[in-house]
């Protein structure tokens, strides 16, 4: 492998892991880079999940130093998501590619309509829901926002966020650091079925790994310090680069494929 393709590597991981800690949308460019480095598509969905497993355990840290976890809800709300996930996560490993796009094509559409529609609702805490006990259908929601992750994990930190902000009452600051907590219960879970199934590429997953913990250390200090707002622009960028990849409006995969 030569020098500027692991340049171009971690640069790409650090963008991925900084969206993906604020928000959600960045394995668009991580799969894309591992389909034009010649992985077939369940092989790729698989070297991801050793780049979300790591960045996350980056962000976890750093969001716990910073003290955004105050309670046990998070993880209460990780096991279902896991459990969750290992069933997408099998069912991943010999998915057709055509039924993944339409899957993150079904996924940017509720999201934009959810970022849009009463956007204050992502801003504030509601206190009438954060302090109630959790519900059967929470856990029911996580089970599915975890099969979603573990079958594609491109954009499930947009349905995360939508379901601890909406049905659990966090405020965008608080969500995004439980988000990140739920993705690194599951990620490991995700990843070792792709293992036993052989789909992992170590070599690649763990290059693409050295910049996506970096850009996860980056985004988890600044979704902190600078707030709501700034996610939800985060957020609102990233779901438009998925839909003008997924859409082939922008090909990213050709713009990865013109630099090596």
């Amino acid at each position: 492998m030569s020098i500027p393709v692991i340049i171009i590597i971690i640069v790409s991981g650090i963008i991925v892991g900084f969206i993906n800690t604020l928000s959600g949308g960045g394995s668009v460019i991580s799969l894309s880079l591992l389909l034009i480095l010649g992985l077939p598509a369940n092989i790729a969905n698989g070297t991801n999940r050793i780049s979300v497993f790591l960045q996350t355990l980056t962000s976890v840290t750093s969001f716990t130093k910073q003290k955004m976890f105050t309670s046990l809800k998070p993880v209460w709300l990780g096991i279902p998501a896991t459990v969750g996930s290992v069933f997408g996560a099998f069912l991943a490993v010999d998915a057709h590619e055509k039924t993944i796009e339409l899957s993150m094509c079904v996924a940017m559409v509720i999201m934009i309509f959810f970022l849009f529609y009463k956007p204050d609702k992502w801003l504030k805490e509601n206190a009438g829901l954060l302090n109630k006990p959790l519900k059967w259908y929470h856990f029911l929601i996580f089970f599915t926002v975890g099969f979603y992750g573990g079958f594609i994990q491109v954009g499930v930190g947009y349905f995360l966020l939508m379901s601890l902000v909406l049905t659990v009452g966090y405020d965008l600051v608080k969500a995004n650091a439980v988000k990140n907590l739920i993705v690194f219960f599951y990620a490991i879970f995700a990843l070792l079925v792709f293992i036993l199934d052989g789909k992992v590429n170590y070599l690649y997953g763990l290059i693409l790994s050295i910049g996506s913990m970096i850009g996860a250390l980056i985004a988890s200090y600044l979704a902190v310090k600078k707030g709501a707002g700034f996610i939800r622009a985060v957020i609102v960028l990233s779901v438009i680069i998925t839909i003008l990849q997924v859409s082939g409006l922008v090909n990213f995969t050709a713009m990865f494929r013109s630099l090596m």
